[in-house]
């Protein structure tokens, strides 16, 4: 019974975030089975990403965040940018660049938007619970609704830079490369402020990803206004 309730606060976001981005993308909204293998390839980025943090202690390169925490906050610095950053969000990345640019319903800008938040959703419910057996209930309330929000946020990131050039037929090369530094960056800063300050780092992280947020919600209203505009464009006038 515990582990039920323990279960509830991961699995609840998992369905309010995927109701709200389908609404969000209600003008010509994605097959639902596209979605649902998005959501799926999220679960496989997670198991990915772990794969790749194994692969790096034959290097010596693997750390314990909270170890570095409490000896070394340059170490966690580093760990944060060249390893936690790169390696989570190149692992949401690679299904995104293998599977979903290919689906034929990826006509809009975006489209990619939507398919990153629901791979990012995939991925955060993989995470959350691997970590259920090591957290209280309180942890895995807050652990719950916040992770979704950091994973869809910041894939967001690289999704809109290379949405943007596949549908502009431009090289995608460089736009990829661009999003993904800038999201990596972006989410080792801040697991590097919330490993190190847990509490007092909350109004900097906080506010990091409410600036993320904002920038997020005017992109998408504007590409949705865009498609509403397009689409009344193309309808034949009586």
């Amino acid at each position: 019974m515990q582990e039920v309730l323990l279960a509830l606060p991961i699995v609840i976001p998992v369905i309010f975030w995927a109701g709200y981005h389908y609404h969000k993308d209600r003008h010509l909204p994605e097959p639902v089975l596209n979605l649902a293998i998005c959501f799926v390839l999220g679960l496989g980025a997670a198991m990915l990403s772990r794969l790749m943090y194994v692969g790096l202690e034959p290097l010596g390169l693997r750390h314990d965040a909270l170890a570095l925490a409490d000896d070394s906050p340059i170490g966690l610095l580093l760990y944060s940018l060249l390893a936690i950053g790169p390696i989570e969000e190149f692992s949401k990345l690679l299904p995104f660049l293998l599977v979903v640019l290919k689906f034929k319903a990826f006509d809009e800008p975006l489209d990619g938007i939507i398919y990153a938040s629901f791979l990012g959703l995939g991925y955060a419910a993989a995470e959350n619970f691997y970590y259920l057996e090591y957290l209280t209930l309180l942890e895995s309330t807050a652990r719950g609704f916040a992770s979704p929000v950091i994973h869809i946020l910041f894939a967001s990131i690289w999704a809109y830079w290379i949405t943007r050039a596949k549908l502009g037929r431009k090289p995608v090369a460089l736009p990829l490369l661009q999003g993904l530094l800038l999201s990596a960056t972006l989410h080792g800063i801040y697991d590097f402020l919330v490993l190190l300050y847990p509490v007092a780092a909350l109004p900097a992280a906080a506010s990091m990803i409410v600036a993320i947020w904002v920038w997020r919600l005017m992109l998408m209203r504007r590409l949705h206004r865009a498609a509403e505009a397009e689409s009344s464009s193309r309808q034949p006038r009586l």
